[in-house]
């Protein structure tokens, strides 16, 4: 290899550097969870109500259904993203433990953003991680942590969200930690 040849390898090295600190912010890439069947992937889709878009499927006649409502719900019902492709993805976790990606969602209802996350392809059933999203290719991701700050803004807060929440301590009453009266955990 010749001297200039050496030089021109690591004046493109350098420039590939550069390149890679210059990418903008939205080059996340999804953290692996170590979960079987996943796979790190960034999917672009319209956000939707999961049982209003499974109810009307893809069919324009049928999007006034009713029990659709305009704001898919106000975060009380689980939300999607479908795909141009025409795949509905369930959004089944986002990054807050034992929470769901509504909440980070929700404000996206009938607009399309792009997640990054992770696709656990089960032949079961295909699910939705949703670790970031965005509305503008060009921007950056944002991480999806929105319930923890909408949990606190209700509740107050609290170390671990899911041993202080009303709602689950009404459960437990009710039902028991296993979800069945009678049903008790060996000591």
């Amino acid at each position: 290899m010749t001297h200039a040849e050496t030089s021109l390898r690591r004046a493109a090295a350098m420039l590939a550097g550069l390149a890679m600190l210059a990418a903008p912010h939205g080059a996340r890439a999804a953290e692996a969870w170590g979960i079987e069947h996943e796979k790190e992937v960034k999917l672009t889709g319209k956000v939707v109500d999961l049982l209003c878009a499974l109810r009307t499927g893809t069919d324009a006649k049928t999007v006034d259904a009713t029990d659709c409502p305009p704001d898919c719900g106000g975060g009380r019902r689980q939300l999607g993203l479908l795909t141009g492709a025409g795949k509905l993805h369930p959004a089944v976790k986002a990054n807050a433990d034992f929470a769901g990606a509504t909440a980070d969602l929700a404000p996206y209802c009938g607009r399309t953003v792009e997640v990054d996350g992770l696709l656990i392809a089960n032949p079961a059933a295909t699910l939705l991680m949703v670790q970031a999203l965005r509305t503008d290719p060009k921007a950056s991701f944002v991480k999806a942590d929105r319930f923890l700050a909408e949990w606190a803004r209700q509740n107050g807060k609290a170390e671990e969200w899911f041993r202080a929440d009303p709602k689950v301590k009404a459960v437990i009453a009710a039902d028991g930690v296993f979800g069945i009266r009678g049903l008790e955990p060996k000591p």
